[in-house]
């Protein structure tokens, strides 16, 4: 990225905020071969099988000046169905990224390659400047600050490249493509978290914007044109540093988005709020402490180092200290309400990556393990839309890591009616007579 890069200026704002003691108290922060798919035929479409005809270039409709397209269903969607009575749920656990991008660092790609390799559908929150070149800052109005400004800085033209190419290829494989918004503005300065309903129908607007016309604004008209329509791929978001959730999701729920995760939350069963999935954040154990924190790469950072260069003695630990605090939420909720597990991560080196090996290895140990489904934040919006609202309520009503006391067939399967002709229960008297 650009010298006001993701390594480096969001972190250090949100450390200096005073986000340690935050964190230590409430466990609340927040943020801070890849393939061009050229050998796919149609964009967007499934990969072409051996002895079969790629699909015809005219499948691809090009929206706008040709940043995006609309090429058909997405390839790679499971399809849900309603639990049958007495049916054990999966156990879903969703893996997301905060402002997705492709930097020197690969780390995108390399994320690419891990949820082919586990078969884990993922959800990239892809940030809108992240696809703005610096010379044209100030086609961007942020809320509340001056036209141009943003606290993550902007791209070059090959960094637009690249994340055009991961965004492809990422979408290509069935994962999700959100928001993480723009730029990135935390604290009571102007942050997200003063913003208004309308400042934020702005800021959404514009995000969607910068996907829209990347070709034009990068001038990299030659580039392939993203596989999908934004306006309709585009149905959730994570807020910057976990801030402005109450308007944000007041504007989100006018603008036609399925859910939110940018509230904190327990490993319960999620229920929808003014029509959005609430899939908060949630509390994990920190293995070795007393207290709980996000599930979320930073809120460890904060717990161990309180900085991005932390002692490197003690990089192996942290790692797997956030490993098998994720692995640990995992097997509480896996063995108990089988709530799904959220996790949010950051395309980051903090601590000399220590984090990034601790997210791959949770994928490689939870993603293989049966009746285990790694999912987009879209696809288990999917899954909780096809089931019987009671039947979710019901789930609802199992506490952190409760499993059903008499199994999971007796507690979803329906109640026995009485038998016919049974006579009816003896009418009580009134009271007082």
């Amino acid at each position: 990225m650009s010298a006001a890069g993701r390594t480096t200026t969001a972190p250090r704002r949100a450390l200096a905020a005073g986000a340690l003691t935050l964190a230590l108290a409430t466990g609340l922060a927040g943020c801070s071969d890849s393939g061009d798919a050229t050998s796919k035929g149609a964009q967007g479409g499934a990969p072409a099988k051996k002895g079969q005809a790629a699909a015809p270039r005219s499948a691809v409709r090009l929206i706008g000046d040709g940043s995006t397209s609309f090429t058909g269903a997405q390839p790679h969607q499971p399809t849900w169905q309603r639990l049958k009575p007495g049916q054990t749920p999966p156990q879903f656990v969703v893996f997301s990224w905060d402002g997705a991008g492709e930097d020197s660092q690969k780390l995108f790609s390399h994320f690419r390659k891990v949820g082919k390799k586990y078969d884990a559908k993922m959800t990239y929150f892809l940030s809108g400047v992240y696809l703005l070149p610096e010379e044209k800052r100030e086609l961007y109005d942020p809320p509340q600050h001056s036209p141009g400004r943003s606290d993550i800085g902007f791209n070059d033209v090959q960094g637009i490249r690249d994340t055009v190419r991961e965004l492809r290829g990422a979408w290509e494989e069935g994962n999700e493509i959100g928001t993480h918004f723009n730029g990135h503005f935390c604290g009571k300065d102007g942050g997200v978290g003063t913003w208004s309903v309308e400042e934020w129908k702005s800021e959404i607007n514009q995000a969607k914007s910068f996907v829209k016309n990347w070709r034009t604004n990068a001038g990299l008209k030659a580039e392939k044109s993203l596989p999908f329509d934004y306006d309709k791929e585009l149905v959730g978001a994570r807020t910057p540093c976990l801030e402005g959730r109450e308007n944000f999701v007041k504007a989100a729920a006018q603008m036609g988005f399925r859910y939110d995760t940018s509230g904190v939350n327990d490993q319960i069963w999620p229920k929808k709020d003014k029509g959005l999935w609430d899939l908060s954040m949630q509390l994990v154990p920190v293995p070795g402490r007393a207290f709980q924190t996000l599930s979320m790469d930073y809120n460890f950072l904060v717990n161990q180092s309180g900085t991005t260069q932390g002692d490197p003695s003690r990089h192996e630990y942290w790692g797997n200290q956030m490993r098998d605090g994720l692995v640990q939420a995992f097997e509480r909720s896996y063995r108990g309400n089988r709530a799904p597990l959220i996790i949010g991560n950051h395309f980051e080196s903090w601590n000399g990556g220590t984090y990034m090996r601790a997210v791959e290895e949770t994928i490689a140990t939870v993603c293989v393990q049966k009746d285990v489904k790694c999912v987009s934040f879209r696809q288990l919006a999917d899954w909780l839309d096809a089931q019987d609202p009671e039947v979710v309520a019901k789930l609802r009503t199992l506490k952190v890591g409760e499993a059903p006391p008499a199994g999971w067939k007796a507690f979803l399967s329906p109640q026995p009616a009485a038998p016919a002709g049974a006579p009816a229960s003896p009418a009580k008297p009134a009271a007082g007579r």
